[in-house]
């Protein structure tokens, strides 16, 4: 053959006939199919519902017996604010597993500008794979979390996946993204009569002392018993100063006086990545807040807070996967400049 490893890169959320044509392409070109599982430790949402683990399962599941050997799964975490640190984690996994000497070609479709990051690997071969069926996840997605008949997105699917999405009705995880899908169509139809789409402004607190950082479990969808920062829409009244430090009393009771906590602060940033929230485009406002190593002041969850509570730095990596939208990255930034 041509290549020693084909790589193709997606999300996957579901794997649909359109993905099966790329690896049955592949593997006609390539010995081996490494296939990168993008937004991995991402929490799940209505974007990104299943676990890494998850779709190399139904997968699988879609491929005949004699693909499986040739075919080898590297989950790659979102950089949703480095391309640079995506790309570098692809590269060193995919020298781990391919070696220095191999042939390597890039395999996928450029279906729209999300797929730019296909012109990123001018060190590899790219094989444009067309798309042979009109199919694509997020319609799949919304029939299946609106409880849509099977017959309305099975068609798009392997059989194995097709089995594998009617067996994980059945389970909790299912309804909590049901329940959440719910939420945010009618967060979207509420804002659907403006004359434009709205775009929302909020801000965030990460707040880091002793090695720990100040975090909330929500109360409320989206996002229900996820870990988060505290934070939340600023008002009409208030500078997003304000609102980040009416947000942080609200929800965590931080009982710092307020000039301590304005001295304390040591960078602020945007975050405003497009796919950032499901909810529409949100623009945050990020404030670190840095206080004097000490004993951690007492908090408590309040407003839109279940619970709030200081986690260590190395629990933070430990619960990647639990926290909302892209808050973990967030703090990542944050705790690698402090």
């Amino acid at each position: 053959m041509k290549y020693d490893v084909a790589v193709y890169i997606g999300r996957f959320q579901p794997f649909h006939n359109g993905h099966l044509s790329v690896v049955q392409r592949s593997l006609e070109v390539a010995q081996h199919l490494l296939i990168l599982t993008g937004s991995h430790l991402a929490s799940p949402d209505t974007r990104n519902p299943w676990s890494s683990e998850e779709r190399e399962e139904m997968i699988r599941a879609a491929l005949p017996a004699n693909w499986q050997k040739r075919v080898s799964f590297i989950p790659i975490r979102d950089h949703l604010y480095s391309d640079n640190l995506w790309l570098t984690e692809i590269q060193q996994k995919v020298l781990e597993e391919a070696g220095e000497e191999a042939r390597i070609v890039l395999v996928g479709h450029r279906k729209d500008r999300s797929s730019y990051y296909l012109d990123l690997f001018p060190q590899w071969d790219f094989l444009e794979v067309p798309r042979l069926e009109a199919v694509h996840s997020t319609a799949i997605r919304d029939a299946y979390f609106s409880g849509s008949e099977e017959s309305n997105y099975a068609a798009a699917l392997p059989a194995g996946v097709a089995d594998y999405l009617t067996a994980y009705q059945q389970t909790g995880r299912y309804q909590w993204l049901r329940d959440e899908a719910d939420y945010i169509k009618g967060y979207r139809q509420a804002w659907a009569v403006a004359p434009y789409a709205p775009t929302f402004v909020t801000t965030d607190a990460i707040v880091i002392q002793s090695g720990h950082v100040l975090v909330v479990r929500r109360k409320a969808r989206p996002g229900k018993g996820l870990i988060a920062l505290p934070g939340g829409y600023i008002q009409l009244d208030e500078t997003v100063l304000e609102g980040m430090l009416r947000e942080l009393r609200e929800e965590t009771g931080l009982k710092v006086p307020k000039p301590v906590l304005q001295g304390s602060i040591v960078e602020i940033r945007v975050f405003d990545a497009p796919q950032r929230s499901q909810r529409g485009r949100i623009i945050t406002h990020a404030f670190c807040i840095h206080l004097k190593p000490g004993p951690l002041p007492s908090v408590r969850g309040g407003d839109d807070a279940e619970k709030a509570w200081w986690m260590s730095l190395a629990d933070l990596y430990a619960h990647e996967d639990q926290f909302f939208e892209d808050h973990f990255q967030i703090i990542q930034h944050f705790v690698s400049r402090t």
